[in-house]
């Protein structure tokens, strides 16, 4: 209840200091393709977030992710370029994560670096989840969730830190390779399905 609202609030700073330099570089076919399966997604998550154990969709989540990172990793023959038809499954499960964990935007990464380059497809993602973080915003807005002070000291508390790894991660994505790039993000995908994995066996 304090945590993905706190994710929300700094996604939504994050997202739009990604797309404000690069908004000329989105890609409106895709994001219009992904749009209407995100919102199926997130009303999904919100109805599997009321009627499972936060548990197990932690596991599930781990498996998931780490399983696809290990077949990109090791599979070195596949499609360079997903069909458009991955819209619908990609980005109805992003929605869905990002309701229910507050990061769905893993996937997104996936299904848009396969089609676009490096910087359509960041652009194109921080509209993504530009859209997203603005309705959820708005709900936990409405529903009072930031008229906690303390949260909103640790928001600003984080913000530097935020703005460090934003500047960064631009710089080094600049530097990189489309197929270095790909491979970083999939390698941190794996790290977090593994650390997702071990928080619930430790729980």
């Amino acid at each position: 209840s304090k945590i993905v609202p706190l994710l929300v609030l700094l996604d939504f700073v994050a997202a739009f200091g990604n797309l404000l330099p690069s908004r000329r570089d989105v890609a409106k076919p895709e994001l219009l393709r992904l749009l209407p399966c995100m919102a199926v997604g997130c009303t999904l998550g919100v109805i599997f977030l009321l009627n499972l154990k936060s548990d197990l969709l932690l596991l599930l989540m781990g498996l998931f992710i780490s399983a696809y990172a290990i077949y990109s990793l090791w599979v070195k023959t596949r499609p360079t370029q997903l069909s458009v038809v991955w819209a619908l499954p990609m980005g109805t499960v992003g929605g869905m994560f990002g309701a229910l964990f507050g990061s769905g935007g893993f996937l997104y990464a996936i299904y848009l670096n396969s089609r676009l380059p490096k910087e359509a497809a960041r652009a194109t993602q921080s509209a993504l989840i530009s859209c997203s973080t603005v309705v959820r915003l708005s709900l936990f807005a409405i529903a009072g969730v930031y008229a906690d002070l303390p949260l909103l000291v640790l928001a600003v508390c984080l913000l530097p830190a935020m703005v460090l790894g934003l500047w960064f991660g631009r710089r080094l994505t600049l530097r990189l390779s489309r197929e270095a790039f790909v491979r970083l993000v999939t390698w941190l995908v794996l790290a977090s399905g593994i650390a997702l994995i071990g928080r619930y066996l430790s729980t």
